[in-house]
């Protein structure tokens, strides 16, 4: 009998272990992805100044 329930505990123990991981790589896929996204943060470019930086073409 305490060979099953020890059995019913490892068990357990390697479902729990089985889900973190599968969490882990969730969230490093997550992450992957919304770095590979491009960025849309709402910045603006700004064009003051443009112009005075360069020189004109011939």
């Amino acid at each position: 009998m305490f060979e099953y329930e020890l059995h019913k505990v490892m068990h357990a123990e390697l479902i729990r272990r089985a889900g973190l991981q599968r969490l882990a790589r969730e969230a490093y896929r997550a992450r992957r992805a919304r770095r590979n996204l491009p960025e849309e943060s709402g910045r603006t470019v700004s064009t003051s100044g443009v112009r005075d930086r360069f020189t004109p073409a011939a």
